[in-house]
């Protein structure tokens, strides 16, 4: 990665929608090497795809929160097909397996608390599922642009 592929990797997840020759005009670069180096960065797996951000209140999902999860027994078999269950799931926004407390850390995006409550019971009464608590996010905050840290 050098300068070049910074200034484009920042603009395009500032927005993905920009057009190779504005990003070329802003670079002072021809279009060919903006769509050249894109291409690299997308072959290197630097870029792994392009999306649009949902405003989650205007799809009326409103209440997030995590939801710790330990299973019984720890096997990977276990943890695999529960994962695969939760990521199947409507309301599941990301899947986390971790180490400590927990196994699994679920953020989830639901109506209201109604809603939240009906999904933790819901997955209480899995077999595999030894202790559960929810958090409810009060303010959530994601960073849009994430460039390479520097030695």
């Amino acid at each position: 990665m050098d300068e070049l592929d910074t200034a484009l990797l920042r603009m395009l997840q500032n927005d993905a929608r920009r057009t190779n020759r504005d990003m070329a005009a802003e670079l002072k670069i021809a279009p060919s090497t903006c769509l050249e180096r894109i291409r690299g960065l997308r072959d290197r797996g630097v870029i792994s795809g392009y999306h649009a951000a949902v405003d989650l209140k205007a799809i009326d999902r409103s209440t997030q929160a995590i939801i710790s999860i330990k299973l019984r027994p720890q096997a990977m078999a276990v943890a695999t097909a529960f994962q695969a269950y939760v990521m199947d799931l409507p309301q599941t926004l990301d899947m986390f397996m971790v180490s400590g407390g927990s196994d699994f850390l679920a953020h989830v995006a639901v109506k209201d608390t109604e809603a939240l409550r009906d999904l933790v019971l819901a997955l209480a009464k899995r077999q595999e599922i030894a202790d559960i608590r929810s958090s409810v996010v009060f303010e959530h905050h994601r960073r849009t642009t994430i460039m390479p840290l520097t030695s």
